[in-house]
């Protein structure tokens, strides 16, 4: 396969387009992130990561906390509403219709209308000059029913995640696939 060689650049995905919520007990936030990622499985970590000058930054700082709400695609315009606008001008919750519930986090809200949620505890946080990484500890996930299967598992085709890419927003959609499927013995 012929490449061609192009300047250093983050090609990386598809990726989650996550709406992390966040705030400081009286002020809700969402702010729009492509940049989350798992970084180990026990205990459960995931990884964002924030430009220190976003107003999300400090209530993640300050507060310890946030949480990681996956949109649907039929959220997209949520979603990109949500990563454009500052919440230091905004209300995103009453902007785009949506609704911040508590979960088990003191200050950061849960998107009710997003399939899958996570609240995250912050166990480390790291500068790595134009963001700051803030590394949480899943301490609790939520998943709509209407998008599990009978043994309460995400069903992805149900749930149509939004993915992003190189600035495209994009529809994920599974292979049916599991992993290891090509060491199974055929029946």
């Amino acid at each position: 396969m012929k490449k061609n060689k192009l300047p250093a650049q983050l090609l990386l995905g598809p990726v989650p387009a996550a709406m992390i919520g966040c705030g400081n007990g009286d002020i809700n936030n969402i702010i729009t992130l492509a940049w989350v990622g798992v970084v180990n499985s026990n205990p459960p970590l995931l990884s964002i990561a924030v430009r220190p000058g976003r107003y999300s930054h400090d209530l993640i700082r300050n507060s310890g906390e946030f949480t990681v709400n996956l949109p649907s695609v039929e959220q997209v315009a949520e979603a990109d509403g949500c990563g454009t606008l500052s919440g230091r001008d905004t209300n995103k919750f009453e902007r785009y219709g949506l609704t911040a519930v508590r979960g088990t986090l003191s200050c950061a809200p849960l998107i009710e209308e997003c399939p899958v949620s996570m609240e995250c505890l912050v166990e480390q946080t790291l500068s790595l000059g134009s963001h700051t990484l803030f590394i949480g500890r899943v301490v609790a996930s939520y998943v709509a029913e209407n998008v599990t299967d009978a043994r309460g598992k995400i069903d992805f085709e149900k749930s149509g995640l939004l993915g992003f890419c190189s600035g495209n927003y994009l529809e994920t959609v599974p292979l049916n696939l599991t992993l290891g499927y090509t060491l199974k013995k055929d029946d």
